[in-house]
């Protein structure tokens, strides 16, 4: 962002007159020609991280991933397809949800490298400008300090929109072209939902790692506690979780059903404060209609039921206060970034 600050200083000394001046020149005059300095600072950084390897190296992670998911998927699909399944009208779904176990399937990936994408973009949001100086000189500018923090954000989650919605209608084509199949509208609108929460998942993890540039001074800090947190959750939270439940665990009282029913409640309670079993469980339900249920059923509640889809209203239902959860997730870090920042004193280091 070296070159930010000239850009800024020239928009704010000649009347915010923009950044893509000349390229617009024949068509328009100067005077009538005016951006502001946020969405200045947006487009800057929004090409910034385009073309840094750091991001290039990323989306071709997950591109290369998402090709493999996508090419077991169209392998398996017709082995997938059985004559009376109760979901055989969503065979598109298939797509991003099948897997033959040699590699994970689509949602998988993205549930464990989504959270690379966030921290990836964000770790060094703030404190590398900082420590360049090229933060306190864009501060000597005529622009408000909120400018900084929002626009950043608002650039990254525009060049994670982007990518993810590019690869699920890039998967979606390929499916429509190798099985001749087009999507129902319904399962049009289930994609459409679960590109929106791959976004808000990936927001989450990308105000907690701008978080983390705003606390730590050095970037290295930043990225190796972001990257602890992702681990934390992945492997070892998991882990703690059935020892906790095994120690409040009574022998005695294992044989009574009720028991069972709580124990299980109380380790799925405990396992939804990870943002990847909330994620993980959300996307499950859009993807796969004959989810009906995300806790432990018992054989008196699934008496009588008749199998089949929930439609897309009920399955919204199911997963509000997932989506709800991931939301407040992000919501509360963003915040959390966004306080210090506005009252800390910026000088170089």
């Amino acid at each position: 962002m070296n070159d930010t600050t000239g850009q800024i200083q020239v928009a704010a000394t000649k009347g915010i007159t923009g950044w893509f001046r000349s390229a617009f020149a024949g068509r328009k005059k100067k005077e009538d020609r005016v951006l502001h300095p946020f969405r200045v600072i947006i487009e800057w950084e929004i090409g910034d991280q385009t073309r840094s390897w750091r991001f290039i190296i990323l989306i071709l992670i997950i591109a290369l991933t998402t090709m493999g998911s996508l090419y077991t998927a169209l392998s398996n699909i017709s082995n997938a397809i059985k004559p009376n399944d109760p979901a055989g009208s969503f065979i598109f779904l298939k797509l991003f949800t099948l897997s033959d176990g040699t590699l994970p399937s689509f949602i998988v990936f993205i549930s464990f490298l989504g959270p690379l994408l966030g921290i990836g973009l964000g770790f060094d949001a703030i404190n590398s400008e900082q420590n360049s100086g090229t933060l306190s000189r864009l501060l000597a500018q005529p622009i408000h300090r909120d400018y900084i923090i929002n626009a950043k954000f608002v650039g990254y989650l525009t060049v994670i929109s982007v990518m993810f919605f590019a690869l699920g209608f890039l998967v979606m084509g390929i499916g429509i072209i190798v099985t001749g199949i087009p999507p129902t509208p319904e399962e049009f609108v289930r994609i459409v939902l679960f590109l929106l929460l791959s976004v808000v998942y990936v927001a989450f993890w990308l105000n907690m790692s701008i978080w983390f540039s705003v606390r730590f001074h050095q970037p290295a800090t930043s990225a190796l506690t972001g990257i602890s947190v992702w681990i934390f959750f992945t492997v070892f939270y998991p882990l703690i979780v059935n020892l906790i439940i095994k120690g409040i665990s009574n022998p005695v009282w294992l044989a009574n059903p009720a028991y069972q029913m709580f124990l299980e409640k109380l380790k799925l309670g405990f396992m939804r404060f990870a943002p990847n079993v909330l994620f993980s469980e959300a996307t499950g339900t859009l993807l796969m209609p004959t989810v009906r249920s995300l806790g432990p059923l018992t054989m008196i509640q699934l008496s009588g039921t008749i199998p089949g889809p929930l439609p897309l209203g009920q399955s919204i239902l199911l997963i509000w206060p997932h989506v709800t959860a991931l939301i407040a997730g992000t919501v509360l870090f963003f915040v959390l970034a966004y306080v210090p920042f506005m009252r800390r004193e910026i000088r170089s280091r």
